[in-house]
């Protein structure tokens, strides 16, 4: 059972963000050349493969008990903090992610900036897609490496994740644009419905809680959470409309 939530959330976390990086990288390859980018894109791989080579046996040396309550207490912290953007999202009060809006400002930007070639490569797209996809990917790597420490497999999470990089990349490379068209904000609240629903398993399990039924009781969880962050996200809306309608019979 955690295993599919488990391939599910490194899946959609890595495919959201990397949605993010793959606008920047599309913006930068088409104005400045896609040499330094991809050059860019590579040296950003490396660095967080790296970074999680360099995590994950280290976690495994903590007592599996602290391990989890930790991890559970980082999900949890991660995952409302995608719930509560969703859920306002969704609700009117936060503007919808944009990335057509962004891709248009990274090409005015890319387009303006001054053009420095060190070591016959352009500096200026090498380190923003550098920076975009380390940026972006170490939110993923923090996922991979947290999810397959505490479940026993990080191999299947950083699969999960590689997965999604390789789909998104592909995507934008067939279309060559941004991927405006993906949902994004409803793959965010997935992605914060699932870190907060591991986040509170494996933070009550590493405080020391026997879940009746094991891990069967993931499902209970999620649709806790479920319903509670529709609820949130239908309270918003009504008290959004309420104001909106107060504010037009009051001019």
């Amino acid at each position: 059972m955690s295993s599919v939530f488990l391939v599910l959330s490194a899946f959609l976390a890595s495919a959201v963000e990397m949605v993010e990086a793959l606008t920047i990288v599309l913006a930068v390859g088409v104005t400045r050349g896609w040499r330094s980018a991809l050059i860019g894109v590579a040296a950003a791989t490396a660095a967080l493969g790296m970074s999680i080579a360099i995590l994950g046996p280290t976690l495994v040396r903590i007592p599996i008990e602290n391990l989890r309550l930790v991890i559970g207490a980082l999900l949890l912290i991660f995952g409302l903090q995608w719930l509560r953007k969703a859920i306002l999202r969704a609700g009117g009060y936060k503007a919808l992610h944009d990335e057509e809006s962004v891709y248009r400002h990274e090409l005015e930007e890319a387009r303006a900036a001054d053009q420095v070639i060190r070591a016959g490569v352009d500096w200026y797209a090498f380190t923003l897609s550098f920076k975009g996809v380390f940026l972006e990917g170490l939110e993923v790597a923090f996922i991979v490496v947290t999810f397959g420490t505490a479940h026993g497999s990080i191999a299947l999470a950083a699969l999960s994740a590689g997965a999604a990089v390789v789909f998104v990349g592909l995507a934008g490379l067939l279309v060559h644009r941004p991927l405006s068209a993906v949902r994004e904000n409803s793959m965010k609240f997935a992605v914060g419905v699932m870190l907060t629903t591991f986040g509170i398993f494996w933070g009550a399990e590493g405080a020391g809680v026997t879940w009746p039924d094991g891990e069967s009781a993931i499902l209970a969880v999620l649709a806790l959470v479920v319903l509670a962050s529709l609820g949130f996200t239908a309270l918003i809306r009504r008290e959004r409309r309420r104001t909106i309608t107060a504010g037009a019979l009051g001019g």
